[in-house]
């Protein structure tokens, strides 16, 4: 099953009034990320997520429960609220991310 990445850094909630890392973790909800239509068809409930605050080195990990839609992008992409269940604060590791603060990691069979 594949991984959802989402990235919740400090800097974004701060400049942007984004739901910083803690904040995340505490609601169980990412809002806004533009998640490509390629990338979406990757992701399933249930699927795992990581969410990761690259600037403050912390990461959690949990499951999808659901992908809400929350508007648009400037570029057109669609936006969803990423909704987690069973979020857990684990052990820091990087994670490489696309400019959109998401990142899919495929499993290989």
């Amino acid at each position: 099953m594949n991984t959802l990445v989402i990235h919740a850094p400090k800097g974004k909630a701060t400049l942007e009034a984004k739901r910083s890392f803690e904040s995340t973790i505490k609601s169980g909800i990412g809002d806004g990320y533009a998640i490509p239509k390629k990338h979406h068809f990757m992701i399933h409930s249930e699927c795992k997520v990581i969410v990761l605050s690259k600037d403050q080195k912390l990461r959690a990990e949990g499951k999808l429960e659901k992908l809400v839609p929350s508007g648009k992008a400037d570029n057109g992409i669609i936006r969803y609220d990423v909704y987690i269940k069973e979020l857990c604060i684990v052990e820091y590791r990087p994670e490489r991310l696309y400019r959109t603060g998401i990142s899919v990691i495929e499993d290989i069979p």
